[in-house]
């Protein structure tokens, strides 16, 4: 039986971009979900126009949050694998199909779509910041990782069965790396294109807080060791 693979992107105030990246998701992949993490424009209705569903939070509650929503709703549905990809349009989603076609070959149950190559066109605080971030979350991690801050990823149910998120915002990213790398699950990378580089006005990102809240983040699941969801994930 082939595998039930949901696509899954968390919105925040993206109702000029949502429709395209919904259009393009289903153009290779029949389920896309959209999480309206407490917009103030028409990000839903659009969403909904394009022919996704879309699960609405009433207000902002963080990137982190708006994915532990959507894997949820996976798991409860019986989804084998979840693509996440951004709303802004910075991805591409004619290569979900690469992530799916490595996860099948490969088993690998997180894989990140990497940037690296293309560190060089981004401005100099965010290609230092990315490179910083890789070393120290591969350290973390205990495997290398090309690109943590990368939000084109797959993640295998197997994985979101076993590792419990508790960041709620960018942080979630960073620390399911570190949950998967430390509790014994597969990362893989492979890289990907993007339709801009940078992304500094589309992004939420704020560089200082999400910066130290990650790097916190990452030190408590570090030294907090394997939660009792990854000792469990061969359940």
């Amino acid at each position: 039986m082939a595998e039930k693979v949901l696509v899954v992107i968390p919105a925040l105030d993206a109702e000029a971009s949502i429709g395209r990246v919904v259009s393009g998701a289903l153009e290779v992949n029949p389920d896309v979900l959209v999480v309206d993490d407490g917009s103030t424009d028409g990000t839903g209705e659009e969403a909904r126009k394009s022919g996704a569903t879309v699960v609405r939070h009433d207000v902002n509650r963080g990137k982190g949050a708006a994915l532990s929503t959507a894997f949820a709703w996976a798991l409860e549905r019986g989804y084998d694998a979840v693509v996440t990809l951004d709303a802004d349009g910075q991805h591409l989603p004619a290569e979900i199909p690469r992530f799916v076609e490595e996860w099948r070959t490969g088993g690998a149950d997180l894989i990140i779509g990497s940037r690296r190559h293309l560190f060089a066109g981004m401005v100099r605080r965010r290609r230092m910041a990315n490179i910083f971030s890789a070393n120290a979350i591969s350290f973390a991690a205990g495997k290398k990782v090309d690109d943590p801050q990368s939000g084109f990823r797959l993640y295998s149910a197997r994985l979101l069965r076993g590792v419990k998120l508790t960041g709620t915002r960018f942080d979630a990213e960073s620390e399911v790396i570190v949950r998967a790398g430390r509790g014994g699950f597969t990362i893989a990378s492979i890289p990907i294109g993007l339709a801009f580089v940078d992304g500094l006005e589309t992004s939420h990102y704020r560089a200082l807080l999400d910066t130290l809240r990650i790097a916190w983040r990452v030190l408590l699941t570090r030294i907090g060791g394997s939660s009792q969801g990854e000792v469990d994930r061969r359940q």
